[in-house]
This record gives C-alpha cells, structure tokens and sequence, in this order.
C-alpha cells in the first residue's frame, strides 16, 4: 500500500487519531536520515517548551518520553535537549542553541515544538523540511532552528495565545506527544537497525 504522505519529502501531515499516525510519520523521519543527515554529525532532538504552560509543554513531554526510551538511549550519535525538568524555551533557547554550535561539529536538528492553527487542525503533528520558527504563534522573536521540525496543533490560534494556550488541554497534548516520540523512536530503528 503506498501512503500518499510519504510521496512528499519536504511535509507530512498527519492527525493523531489516524490509526497509522506513528507509522506514517515513524517512515518520513526514516526517509530524513536516509536522504539528507550526513553520518559525521550528531543527530539532535531539540525539544521546545515549557512546563509552566499546558499548550506549550509538548516538546518537553516529547523530551521525556525520548530520554526514558532504550533504544534513543543506545545510539550514541543521538541526543535530545529539552524535557521537563530541564526544557528549553524562549529563555535559554539561543544560549542552548550557541552550545550546541560550540560542542558539536554542526549538529543535525529535528526541532520539536507545539503550535497553534485552525480549529480543524488541533491534534495534526507536521513533519517538515526546514527551520522552526519558536514563539510565533505568541509574537515572540527567537531564531529559527533546525534542519527540519516536528510541530503539533495543540490548540487554535489567533486572539489571545497566552491565554488559549494555558487553557489547552493536557489530554491532547500528551496524546501527541506520544505519537511524535513513538514515531521517532519507531523511525531511529528503522535507520539504525536495518
């Protein structure tokens, strides 16, 4: 069966409630190493958020569940930034970002964040090519990161996004963030262990 998703390189979008959510997305960041990570870096996880926010802790719940998977754990050229109890956000993001450019030799970064979108896309995770643009959503200027991203429509945006994102609710977001990190875990196998 060919997955019309997985004919796009540079996007895949994908609901949670799709039975083959983790597969679909599992097969696109296979498809990322596979055609655009040069094996000399290290691969990184750049998981944004924060806890003190619900709609804005799905990064760092993502961190979590990588941190405590075995399999991430093994592969010494993969590393994850950003969890809940150390996450990454608007203030210490370029800090985390100039550390990683000073230790490593040009680091491939996945960046993982939640966004904000229309109503009818709350529960969608985005696989794309190119940077993450962090704290958009909240009229925030931070630097883009990343060779690619992994986003999550958390919640509808566009009038009050503090607000709406403090009030999201955690069901959604831990549900995703369970896809996301089962997709990655799913997608570090099948590249390294094929």
């Amino acid at each position: 069966m060919i997955i019309p998703q997985l004919l796009r390189t540079d996007e895949i979008r994908v609901h949670i409630e799709n039975p083959l959510a983790s597969e679909i997305l599992s097969r696109g960041i296979w498809r990322i190493l596979e055609e655009e990570w040069r094996q000399q870096s290290e691969i990184v996880f750049l998981c944004i958020g924060t806890d003190r926010s619900t709609g804005d802790s799905l990064g760092p719940i993502v961190g979590n569940f990588l941190l405590e998977d075995p399999v991430i754990q093994k592969i010494p050229l993969v590393s994850v930034f950003g969890c809940l109890k150390e996450p990454v956000h608007a203030g210490n993001l370029e800090k985390v970002l100039q550390e990683l450019n000073d230790s490593k030799e040009k680091p491939f970064i996945i960046a993982i964040d939640a966004s904000l979108g229309r109503l009818e896309n709350i529960g969608t995770i985005k696989l794309g090519k190119g940077p993450l643009k962090p704290g958009a959503g909240v009229k925030k200027e931070l630097p883009p990161v990343g060779a690619f991203h992994i986003t999550g429509t958390v919640n509808f945006g566009g009038l009050m996004e503090y607000l709406v994102l403090q009030n999201t609710r955690l069901y959604i977001v831990y549900e995703m963030a369970k896809v996301i990190s089962d997709s990655i875990h799913k997608g570090i196998i099948l590249y390294f262990m094929k």
